[in-house]
């Protein structure tokens, strides 16, 4: 296959957590998108025929025209470790096998024809099957701007790996070791995100979030009883205490009595202990990342590090990786769970598969991941007319930003919806709520009137780039434009920004550049100009439970249905204040429909 030239290269994950579609023409990134963001089924694991048919439409290209299709995983070699692990815990797990073996007879097993049924029976090309961990490494590392780092890859669980490290060289990546299944450190998480009441694969970002309000009284139980870490990071669990090999829950009644108590019903009270539940297993976390990337570059002869897989999404243990970690760069996929995969399918496709060069670049290949849909200024105007919403058009620019940056310091909350959507879990400035981080009031404001969500929950800053190492404890020249990295807040800035300040006081940071960011990075700077302020808070655009919004149609229904004062929808202003008037028996449905996330 090598010196292939001209090839489209479609990446896919699915069926498992959080369907993606990604294309890649002749290496370079053209589109990325997660499914739930179309079908408004938040983390849709279903085949992501919407994402697809986007990415083809953003080439301009048919099913039929495309070279390649890579998958994400090797579904076969999943089922073995389904299989294997429900003969070693059977008969305990026969009620967990019921329900999966069907599923995997209909559907998982039969990957090509249900991928070949996804593009309408029209593709005619090759199809790809890699590891988990491949796809995961390929995402950290052919995006990012090195041409020689170590990889770094966590995560609840692929075929058989849960960690696993190796090096990427110019095009060519290589793992070297890997901990399988059922040791895992994303499931030692997954089982206190479970345990302190929160769903799994989605409210683990929540835990992360609780833990700075407690202590980390629990981690020498945990360490002495759960999980077992040797000096090279190198872990196993204690699998007595966990049910996930073989029932249908995370922990068991061994977990419970272990830590006084049967897991917290959802929704209920949150209270000091699970505080600091949060605190302790995210000590664990930071300490079994720390060593495992002292091992990685140690053996690895680099100063630079990518990193992917779900536990890459904890941005705290990514700031304390930084601070104290042996390697002097970091790169994390934006995307760094699953919906990362169908990227870095396609991109190992191109590279290794194919032998395609690969050159260093002064910056990542990610493209701010600003990879969704856009809408142009005719969607925009036909959507709002056909709606008869009430909005003012703006033909020049600067005049926009000064009526926006007027009301973010009068302290409204403006909703903000601007070119391509982000691919990965973060709002970057494309689908973004914004406010003046500046008001003391406003997380308490967000939580209640806007996001209807738990009220610990920490919001983060979006910063100028070139402002951001004077507020924040960073290097000069590194930016952050994914919001992956948890900084210090500088002392002298703490009482200045206190919205964004989280109780350890700490925060979230995305940088924003010029280049990347365009009209966004004006607004910053013209609310600077105005406040000497060079910050703002960025939440992502949606309501508790939703996917971030993708479509003007979206944008105006979250706006209409929370106490947001201002939505931006690319040229055009709206005022809440201005639209007709929303049965109040019509708000109340909408927010209850969200009220579970």
């Amino acid at each position: 296959m090598a010196g292939q030239h001209s090839s489209a290269i479609l990446g896919i994950s699915a069926f498992y957590h959080d369907s993606a579609a990604a294309l890649v023409v002749d290496g370079e990134i053209i589109a990325a998108a997660q499914e739930e963001r179309f079908s408004r089924i938040r983390h849709d694991a279903q085949f992501p025929a919407q994402a697809v048919a986007y990415c083809l439409h953003e080439a301009g290209l048919r099913p039929e025209q495309l070279d390649y299709v890579a998958f994400y995983d090797k579904p076969l070699k999943k089922f073995e470790r389904i299989l294997e692990t429900y003969l070693a815990f059977a008969p305990r797990g026969f009620a967990s096998f019921r329900r999966a073996v069907p599923l995997w007879l209909e559907q998982k097993l039969h990957l090509p024809r249900e991928i070949r049924r996804g593009l309408g029976g029209a593709f005619r090309g090759s199809l790809v099957f890699l590891d988990h961990h491949q796809s995961h490494a390929a995402s950290a590392f052919f995006p990012s701007a090195y041409d020689h780092a170590a990889i770094l890859c966590m995560d609840g669980v692929g075929e058989w790996a849960t960690t696993s490290w190796g090096v990427g060289r110019s095009n060519r990546i290589r793992l070297e070791q890997a901990i399988v299944f059922p040791h895992s450190l994303g499931l030692l998480y997954s089982a206190f995100t479970y345990y302190a009441g929160f769903k799994v694969n989605s409210g683990e970002y929540k835990l992360m979030g609780l833990a700075p309000y407690g202590r980390p009284r629990y981690a020498e139980l945990i360490k002495r009883h759960l999980i077992d870490i040797k000096p090279d990071g190198s872990y196993r669990l204690a699998l007595e205490y966990f049910d996930y090999c073989a029932g249908l829950r995370m922990t068991n009644a061994k977990f419970h009595a272990l830590f006084g108590g049967p897991a917290r019903e959802p929704e209920s009270e949150l209270n000091e202990r699970h505080a600091d539940l949060a605190a302790s297993v995210q000590a664990v976390l930071e300490e079994v990342v720390l060593l495992s990337a002292r091992h990685v570059h140690a053996r690895a002869n680099t100063k630079r590090v990518c990193l992917a897989g779900g536990v890459a999404l904890n941005s705290v243990a990514n700031g304390r990786l930084l601070r104290e970690g042996p390697f002097e760069e970091v790169w994390i996929q934006p995307a760094a769970g699953d919906a990362g995969g169908a990227l870095g399918a396609a991109l190992f496709t191109w590279h290794q598969l194919l032998d395609n060069p690969r050159q260093a670049a002064a910056t990542d290949r990610q493209r701010g991941s600003l990879l969704g849909p856009a809408y142009g200024a005719d969607d925009v105007r036909v959507f709002l007319d056909s709606v008869q919403a009430k909005y003012r058009q703006f033909a020049d620019e600067t005049e926009l930003l000064d009526l926006v940056v007027t009301h973010l310091i009068e302290h409204k909350v403006v909703g903000w919806f601007q070119g391509r959507m982000e691919f990965g879990p973060r709002a970057l400035g494309a689908r973004s709520i914004l406010a003046d981080a500046r008001d003391a009031r406003m997380q308490t404001t967000l939580n209640a009137k806007i996001k209807h969500r738990e009220s610990f929950r920490p919001f983060a800053p979006c910063v100028l780039a070139e402002r951001a190492a004077s507020i924040f404890d960073l290097p000069e020249k590194l930016d952050s434009p994914y919001m992956s990295l948890v900084v210090r807040v500088r002392d002298a800035y703490r009482a200045q920004v206190p919205a964004i300040t989280h109780v350890d006081q700490s925060a979230r940071i995305q940088t924003v550049d010029a280049a990347r960011h365009g009209r966004f990075h004006r607004l910053l700077q013209r609310f600077e100009a105005r406040t000497g302020c060079p910050l703002l808070i960025n939440t992502s655009f949606n309501l508790r439970g939703e996917p971030i919004v993708n479509t003007p149609a979206e944008a105006y229904a979250c706006f209409r249905h929370t106490d947001m004062d201002l939505l931006v929808l690319g040229d055009c202003v709206l005022f809440n204040a201005d639209q007709p008037a929303l049965p109040e028996a019509a708000r109340a449905r909408h927010r209850q429909a969200f009220e579970l996330d």
